[in-house]
């Protein structure tokens, strides 16, 4: 690809020569290749006041997404319920890609053992609603005796995690742990992306990775595209909303266009998924979310 460098070489009759080879140099070198088309989806919850839950499936399926998130809807399903519903969501061509159910956090040094005896009951729902990947919370933070985080924290969770990426393994699924931002939640534990890399990195197994939320992570620690270039190997799953508000991307202080197109570059082959109050007419605002995307990811 010719740059400004290579045309200022060309202009200087002096330099032809180098100018030429450092032409054939930039055209020979490897560059990143964008990523084949996103996954993208959308967490029903944000949806929530603006119909049922089957209502709120129609609609994403009008704006073109094939996946959906839940939090912990199908607890309130009858088995009736749930037939219909996955019956419907077949016959809409759309899958759940992540579901979250958990009520215990993984940090408490002293809840291990409760946490993973919850997961092993949430495994087979999973299972039943053929989703891939659970969602995992810190739970609250200790407070530590000095201004520091209580370290005791950190180890617990590598030791919790651990344990728990076992499970996920044999059962074929994946955890993503998720940090959540303390202006939203000022007791959790696990509130920015940076140690949630270190504690994946600790665990050392591909049944765990990170779920970054751009949202919770500008909120408090900015710094987005850094953060993905030195991890994006550890990043299970994204969601997205803008700041302020979490409202469509567009809307607020980030330039999404530009995170796309570095996901793109670094080759990001996990989901994305629309977690934001939509501000317009429902299918319109999330079609047009989508459309953004997959405009930014083929530049």
């Amino acid at each position: 690809m010719l740059t400004r460098r290579n045309f200022t070489g060309l202009a200087a009759a002096s330099l032809a020569a180098s100018a030429l080879g450092s032409r054939i140099s930039a055209q020979a070198a490897p560059t990143p290749s964008p990523a084949t088309k996103p996954k993208t989806s959308i967490m029903m919850w944000t949806l929530n006041k603006n119909g049922t839950f089957e209502q709120n499936l129609e609609r994403v399926a009008q704006a073109g997404y094939n996946q959906v998130e839940l939090v912990a809807e199908f607890k309130g399903w009858s088995p009736s319920d749930m037939a219909r519903i996955l019956a419907r969501m077949a016959a809409l061509g759309v899958t759940i890609d992540a579901m979250a159910g958990m009520t215990l956090g993984f940090a408490d040094p002293a809840g291990g053992d409760a946490f993973l005896a919850e997961l092993k009951i949430l495994i087979p729902v999973a299972h039943q609603l053929a989703c891939k990947q659970i969602i995992l919370l810190s739970g609250k933070r200790i407070p530590a005796p000095a201004a520091d985080d209580n370290p005791a924290q950190h180890i617990a969770s590598i030791d919790t995690l651990k344990r728990a990426a076992d499970l996920l393994a044999a059962a074929n699924l994946q955890g993503v742990i998720e940090p959540i931002d303390r202006l939203e939640n000022p007791t959790i534990y696990l509130d920015g992306v940076t140690e949630a890399f270190a504690l994946v990195k600790a665990v050392d197994s591909p049944a765990l990775r990170v779920l970054y939320d751009l949202y919770h992570e500008q909120r408090t620690h900015g710094n987005l595209i850094e953060k993905l270039q030195q991890n994006i190997a550890l990043v299970g799953l994204i969601h997205v909303a803008d700041v302020p508000g979490r409202h469509q991307p567009g809307t607020g202080e980030l330039d999404y266009a530009n995170i796309y197109r570095a996901l793109a570059q670094l080759n990001y082959t996990g989901t994305l998924a629309m977690e934001f109050y939509p501000t317009g007419e429902i299918v319109t605002t999330l079609r047009d979310a989508r459309e953004q995307l997959l405009r930014a990811w083929s530049i």
